[in-house]
């Protein structure tokens, strides 16, 4: 889809477009995506009928000013059934609103998504930290399925299992709808173990320990907490936390950290990190779970830490060593709300990944690994 706008041609990307290598443009270590124009395609809920469409946009999508969305409707970048309306236009239920923006991605740290096995159902990767799995929220190309796509033409792929974001490490991809059901089901029986390395802080215990607390995850606040207690109590309170299981074995400690491998029977939100939390060593560079279990003279340990740590990368030392593009790469659009800038307000590139890393999957007839990174040695 084409449009001519102030002597500029527009080409309107959709899901449909997929990613390409000249999309990234790699500065410092750290991987953008080139800015494109896109179409967001929503239908109206029935608790915005009756709403006019600025005031939708503005109650309900609160990253841009209403100013902003004014314009956006004026000038046709707000559509409802593909269709231009007026600013005092009141939406009915499931029609088709279309914004069209500038979409500016967050950026990700350049590292290489490296194949670790290529077979005819099944691809395994070494999952960057600081890489989305899949497009979610602001992030699409830059995602380990966009990027597989873009670099090495895979695609479709289908993630059989969860990495956070910023957890680095095995991921499984089906290359087949029908093949990842085959995993699902397998992980869902109880069938798959799996194996993740931590380095935490302290000396963790020598023995086996195995931590049953119930995990509840808050979306509002991005982060989970355990719940000590008897659901079947009768105090008044109830448990709102999902039953949660994680066996945790010390590798290695110097002391001052440990490296852990954990075992995670359930799959949790964040069940690790709180498990780990819950006994008193966390991941050490875990800024969301450290804060309580933490000395002010460790927090400045870590901060040394983190500043001698950087994941940060020459750029010419991964991504098939493209070169490093200019601002000059990309058109800036009058009305975005984040232009000149290559990435969305809010993201510098600056964090680095937690100390959290997925070595092993195996089922009953299959066993995928992953090798340690870097940070796993305590030398």
């Amino acid at each position: 889809m084409k449009r001519t706008r102030e002597d500029m041609e527009i080409v309107w990307q959709t899901p449909a477009n997929p990613p390409e290598r000249h999309d990234y443009i790699f500065r410092n270590g750290i991987r953008y995506v080139k800015p494109y124009y896109f179409e967001f395609i929503s239908h109206a809920k029935n608790r915005w009928a009756g709403k006019t469409i600025v005031d939708l946009f503005a109650d309900e999508f609160k990253g841009r000013n209403r100013d902003y969305y004014d314009s956006a409707v004026k000038s046709g970048r707000i559509q409802v059934d593909g269709k231009t309306v007026p600013v005092s236009y009141r939406v009915q239920s499931s029609q088709k609103i279309s914004h069209f923006v500038h979409r500016h991605e967050p950026p990700v740290m350049a590292l290489d998504v490296t194949i670790l096995h290529k077979g005819e159902d099944v691809v395994t990767v070494c999952k960057p930290a600081s890489v989305p799995v899949h497009p979610c929220g602001q992030y699409r190309k830059n995602t380990v399925v966009g990027i597989l796509q873009a670099e090495y033409d895979l695609a479709p792929l289908f993630p059989v299992h969860r990495l956070d974001r910023l957890v680095s490490g095995l991921l499984i991809l089906a290359r087949s709808a029908s093949q990842a059901d085959i995993f699902r089901q397998q992980i869902e029986s109880g069938t798959v173990q799996k194996q993740y390395i931590a380095k935490v802080v302290g000396e963790f215990p020598k023995e086996e320990q195995i931590v049953n607390l119930r995990v509840n995850f808050n979306a509002r606040e991005g982060r989970s907490t355990v719940e000590v207690g008897d659901p079947d109590e009768k105090d008044g309170n109830t448990l709102k936390g999902k039953v949660a299981c994680t066996k945790f074995t010390r590798i290695c400690t110097n002391g001052k950290y440990s490296i852990v491998s954990c075992h995670p029977i359930t799959g949790r939100t964040h069940q690790i990190r709180v498990h780990l939390r819950s006994t008193g060593h966390p991941i050490a560079n875990d800024t969301l779970y450290l804060t309580d279990y933490v000395d002010s003279s460790s927090r400045r340990a870590f901060s040394a830490v983190k500043s001698n740590h950087s994941l940060k990368v020459n750029s010419n030392d991964n991504c098939n060593s493209q070169p490093e593009d200019s601002i000059e790469d990309f058109g800036i659009d009058p009305m975005c709300t984040n232009c000149p800038n290559l990435a969305p307000i809010g993201y510098d590139g600056s964090e680095e990944g937690l100390w959290l890393h997925c070595v092993r999957y195996s089922g009953p007839d299959w066993v995928y690994e992953c090798p340690y990174p870097d940070w796993a040695s305590l030398s």
